[in-house]
């Protein structure tokens, strides 16, 4: 039986290309239609679907309020359609933050060279989404701002580091740094994790997620504001610091440059038609495998497809350790599923667990 896709927009053209692009899988099927936010929270109770494809500026009820009432009523998967633009981006990481669990450009040229390769994205997600949505929960809302973040650190028992200073163990391999990366899914699980790591965290995170260039500075300050440790978009000639994390820019590739007195980023322009992904976590990764070996802890969030399994495995080569998400907690199963079946990975942890985890394995508890 063919997954059911209720399309969102209140554009008739653009609900009809959507539709036609969709339903030219035999796997997927748009049972309807809606017109604005409304339209789409009263559908989505009545009609059930297993994904939503939605709009996010709309008359009556916007994109992200849509999302609030659709996450709170009828939990659904929720794939976005955003413009690529500063704005466009603040946008919908709001409407990520709400519930919605991917975004796409809405112009479709913006990540394809044809029509028929967005077609097959397009078509691609929402069918990962699919298989997610009967996993789909409500969950609790996230912090919004640098206070609510302390009150949630404060308040909570478990896989919570305090916001103060944490007294150092004595028996954790001594890592250097801290590389992750991740996929669609990608900024709530980031988010989730980050906001846990204390201020006083005692080596440098490099974080690969899949943006468009337009994103990810609006993303990195967004983690910045919400986290305990600092948070930037890459450039060239940062200082690695302890407690501070680097977002590899998009469209571009993070690497380190170890060849001065001290260790800083270097960001490459990258047109090569053989690297997938810009930014890629397989040439961070491998940066990282040449400059730090053994003194990598390198993790591998939520994500479609397998980037990420060759760094690990350079990784793995050097001695390092790498840990995935496991498949329950995971939007898409894609990437960590590539690290686990190849067997790079020495644990798979529930994104719940992840923080704590890593607390412990740099000494903090």
């Amino acid at each position: 039986m063919p997954y059911k896709v209720l399309v969102v927009d209140d554009s008739s053209f653009f609900r009809r290309r959507v539709t036609d692009i969709l339903n030219a899988d035999p796997n997927l099927h748009v049972i309807d239609v809606a017109v604005n936010g409304v339209d789409a929270v009263e559908k989505a109770k009545r009609l059930t679907p297993d994904v939503i494809t939605m709009d996010i500026e709309m008359p009556q009820l916007n994109g992200i309020d849509a999302v609030k009432q659709i996450m709170k009523h009828s939990p659904t998967s929720i794939i976005m359609f955003s413009s690529l633009t500063h704005e466009g981006a603040k946008i919908t990481l709001e409407a990520l933050e709400a519930g919605a669990l991917d975004f796409l450009p809405k112009k479709f040229s913006e990540i394809a060279v044809s029509t028929s390769d967005a077609g097959n994205i397009l078509r691609q997600r929402v069918i990962q989404l699919a298989r997610k949505n009967n996993k789909v929960k409500i969950a609790p809302s996230l912090p919004r701002s640098p206070l609510d973040t302390k009150k949630v650190l404060i308040s909570q028992s478990t896989d919570t580091a305090p916001p103060q200073r944490v007294v150092a163990s004595k028996f954790a391999k001594e890592y250097k740094i801290l590389a992750i990366g991740t996929s669609t899914g990608g900024p709530i699980a980031l988010q989730k994790v980050l906001t846990k790591l204390p201020a006083n965290f005692p080596a440098p995170i490099l974080i690969v997620q899949h943006m468009p260039a337009s994103f990810t500075k609006a993303f990195a300050n967004r983690l910045n504001n919400l986290c305990h440790i600092t948070v930037q978009e890459a450039t060239t000639g940062d200082e690695l610091k302890p407690g501070h994390a680097y977002v590899a820019p998009g469209g571009k590739q993070m690497v380190i440059d170890n060849s001065g007195t001290k260790t800083k980023l270097k960001i490459i322009d990258d047109d090569s038609k053989r690297v997938a992904f810009k930014p890629s976590v397989d040439i961070t990764f491998a940066s990282a495998a040449k400059v730090f070996g053994q003194y990598v802890l390198g993790i591998i969030l939520t994500g479609m497809g397998s980037d990420g399994k060759d760094g690990c495995r350079l990784l793995k080569g050097k001695g390092a350790t790498i840990w995935s998400q496991d498949e329950e907690s995971c939007v898409v199963y894609g990437m960590p599923q590539a690290v686990a079946s190849a067997g790079l990975s020495s644990e798979q942890l529930p994104l719940d667990k992840m923080s704590l985890s890593i607390i412990k394995a740099f000494n903090l508890a």
